[in-house]
């Protein structure tokens, strides 16, 4: 079960009202790591929330017993780093908030097991946000037992289907 995880962004404090926009929660300043970071609370059970750091923000192991903490880096566009998150919104509603905010966002399956808006957070973060039907889908599509079948199978989940 995932509880949070972070991501950097130009404009975390935008990006983290967004976020929280989609998943029905709030946005609120996140200053323990770095300044100008911002968090997205999901306002769920589990706690679920994303950090928001400034664009360029890596994080550090602390000497010790002392925590991790962040320091400024050198900014990056583009990474492997992507997320899922779920929402009461339907296609619509979550793709004219990319259209407002000047962000891409389309929907695509992923090989025909389920579907996912793909929407590009300041158009270089990918984020799959699912509707209530696309998360009984995904649900429905992915557990350890599908995964084994599928690579039995030589199946993928093709990136662009």
């Amino acid at each position: 079960m995932l509880f949070h995880l972070s991501i950097d962004a130009d404009d975390p404090r935008r990006v983290a009202g967004v976020l929280a926009e989609i998943m029905g929660g709030k946005a609120l300043p996140f200053p323990a790591v770095i300044d100008g970071s911002w968090v997205a609370l999901a306002g769920d059970a589990r706690g679920t929330m994303i950090e928001v750091y400034p664009r360029g923000t890596q994080l550090i192991e602390g000497a010790g017993e002392a925590g991790a903490y962040g320091v400024a880096g050198v900014p990056r566009r583009h990474s492997p780093v992507h997320m899922a998150i779920a929402t009461e919104m339907e296609l619509a509603e979550v793709c004219a908030i990319a259209t407002r905010e000047g962000w891409t966002s389309k929907y695509c399956s992923r090989g025909g097991a389920f579907g996912v808006i793909e929407l590009w957070v300041e158009n270089c973060l990918l984020l799959e946000v699912l509707t209530p039907e696309m998360q009984r889908e995904y649900l429905d599509a992915i557990s350890i037992e599908n995964w084994e079948r599928m690579l039995e199978e030589g199946a993928r989940l093709d990136r662009a289907a």
